[in-house]
């Protein structure tokens, strides 16, 4: 299957994909008349320039940030970062600047005095994040949000993008394969975590994107945390609380690869022999016959509006009685530099938002439908595919054990 005329590559090639992203980048600069990019979220830097950084908790990261800059109608951007040992290669030498302190007034005025050599005083910067600082030393420079330009650029991958998606995701599913055998009575979260962690590093990973959840499931919702959405509590934090022979456990786990990151969901039962009950097995069967549908018509062209609506409509031949996604969660979700990011299918933003995302060859659908039934839990797991020339591709591939298919 193809990507815009072209196969998905077995291996990206990275600097290709930086040229493309930049390319994308600039396209939407002058289509927006925008006059640069100033970028300080970990995500969209890596994105704009390309530059990998050591994961760090963001908690207690120093003030010493580092920052991406794209210039409209040049040919690469700037990249200001502590670690220049991570600058892309062909990123030229003038190009990479010491680390920048955007959150003190001293390091913001720094910054500012740079940006305002690059970008023209009476062009319009586009900024993702705006310390006050940074705000004051910007001066008179009109800014507008990123996501005008990240946004749209992000939104359909290149096949080199697809590649670097399906090996973090190959990665993650690679160490779920040494944690499941874990999972029996006495074992804590933080134990399948640190097994967890330990062999996705061996296996490649650069960093931990998602704090890996392992998520006991009560079998109502009166028995589970209280929420203010009054839908199932998910994700709740790890503890080093034993599990339980018989527990539901809900799985969600992602790392990065060359900057991408994956997206891993199961439902696991623990105990060395468990294996799901009739009423288990029927909500998977029904999670399936959810995924099966929105896949049926999966193509360029189609809406997010008629994927939910396949969905619910599948639910509700095998029983079901209630919209087949958390609340506060989604149908669907993209994935990419962000764990998370468009497309969004099955919001809280209604009809119109979802009429109006329509499928498109590049796009990435992590299809993460619910089923719930309030007095026996209920199935939760993710499967990853990318929208192709004519129809959809996986980019994950694991097994749903200990459920079976029909």
């Amino acid at each position: 299957m193809t990507v815009d005329g072209r196969q998905v590559p077995a291996e990206a090639d990275r600097a290709r994909m930086r040229a493309e992203r930049h390319a994308k980048l600039q396209r939407h600069l002058a289509d927006q008349g925008i006059g640069g990019l100033l970028l300080l979220g970990t995500s969209a830097v890596a994105y704009a320039t390309g530059a990998d950084v050591p994961g760090c908790d963001s908690g207690r990261a120093a003030l010493l940030r580092t920052v991406g800059v794209v210039v409209a109608g040049t040919d690469q951007p700037h990249l200001f970062t502590p670690y220049p040992e991570g600058a892309p290669h062909e990123l030229p030498a003038d190009h990479v600047h010491a680390g920048a302190v955007p959150d003190v007034d001293d390091g913001a005025a720094a910054l500012a005095t740079t940006v305002q050599k690059l970008i023209p005083a009476d062009a319009t910067l586009a900024c993702d994040e705006v310390p006050h600082p940074l705000g004051r030393a910007l001066g008179d420079l009109r800014l507008v949000p990123a996501s005008g330009v990240l946004g749209p650029a992000k939104l359909c991958k290149t096949p080199d993008e697809l590649a670097c998606i399906r090996r973090a995701q190959h990665v993650n599913e690679q160490a779920m394969l040494d944690v499941r055998p874990l999972l029996r009575p006495g074992v804590t979260q933080t134990d399948l975590s640190a097994r967890f962690l330990r062999r996705a590093v061996e296996l490649g990973a650069e960093l931990n994107g998602i704090d890996p959840i392992w998520q006991p499931m009560p079998r109502t919702l009166a028995e589970g945390p209280w929420t203010v959405h009054g839908d199932v509590a998910f994700p709740t934090p790890s503890a080093p609380q034993p599990l339980a022979e018989g527990d539901v456990i809900w799985v969600d786990t992602g790392i990065h690869v060359a900057g991408y990151a994956s997206d891993f969901g199961r439902t696991w039962i623990v105990g060395d022999d468990a294996r799901p009950t009739a009423r288990q097995q029927h909500q998977f069967a029904r999670w399936r016959a959810v995924v099966d549908a929105v896949l049926s018509l999966c193509k360029p062209g189609v809406s997010a509006l008629e994927l939910g609506r396949a969905a619910i409509a599948a639910d509700a031949a095998e029983g079901g009685g209630r919209r087949p996604w958390i609340a506060h969660f989604y149908l669907a979700h993209g994935v990419g530099t962000d764990s998370a990011e468009m497309p969004m299918i099955g919001t809280d933003l209604g009809d119109v938002f979802d009429e109006a995302l329509v499928m498109a060859p590049g796009m990435v659908l992590v299809l993460e439908p619910v089923i719930w039934d309030d007095g026996a839990a209920g199935y939760r797991s993710e499967d990853i595919v990318a929208v192709t020339d004519d129809g959809w591709m996986p980019l994950s591939d694991h097994p749903y054990d200990p459920f079976v298919a029909a």
